[in-house]
């Protein structure tokens, strides 16, 4: 069994792109999106494979989860409340201990992995690349998100790109 990328992107990625306040939906993010599933987890794994702690089909860090929360959507009023009405659903009082969700909600809940996966590109300053412009989608994924500690590559994130959503040629 594989995840249906088309029906994900459809009925998770696009609604979580449009639900964010403050940030618009642009066919860029949503491809960078969708690049960094694929790339990071193939739409498969929930949880790192080995002992690295990434968590949720994004394979966002526990520690880069709390330090958007801490850093950088608490000063954003109208993003701190898009994400917190996603995870607005948890009845484990512990859940928002910190005053947000905690970071295992990448795991359980796709909307909000997706949505959190758009707020780390939303950070960088660096504006998005141009939408099907899949190379350079692929270095702003690799600087801002996969970083040069990372073990991904530009070519493995062009190669595992899902050109058939957009119905774009394969490059290479």
């Amino acid at each position: 069994m594989s995840l249906n990328l088309s029906q994900f992107r459809e009925y998770v990625v696009i609604p979580a792109l449009n639900q964010l306040d403050g940030i618009a939906y642009s066919l860029a993010s949503d491809q960078l999106v969708m690049g960094t599933l694929t790339q990071e987890s193939h739409g498969t794994y929930i949880k790192q494979l080995g002992k690295g702690p990434a968590m949720g089909l994004f394979q966002m860090e526990p520690a880069t989860h709390k330090d958007l929360w801490l850093n950088f959507i608490r000063y954003r009023r109208p993003i701190q409340c898009s994400l917190l009405l996603m995870t607005s659903d948890s009845v484990d009082a512990n859940y928002y201990s910190n005053g947000w969700p905690d970071h295992n909600a990448l795991v359980w809940n796709n909307r909000y992995a997706a949505a959190m996966c758009r707020v780390h590109y939303f950070r960088a300053p660096e504006a998005l690349p141009k939408a099907n412009d899949i190379k350079a989608l692929a270095r702003y994924w690799k600087k801002y998100y996969n970083t040069v500690h990372g073990a991904g590559t530009v070519e493995e994130f062009i190669k595992n790109f899902p050109y058939e959503l957009y119905g774009l040629e394969r490059e290479g």
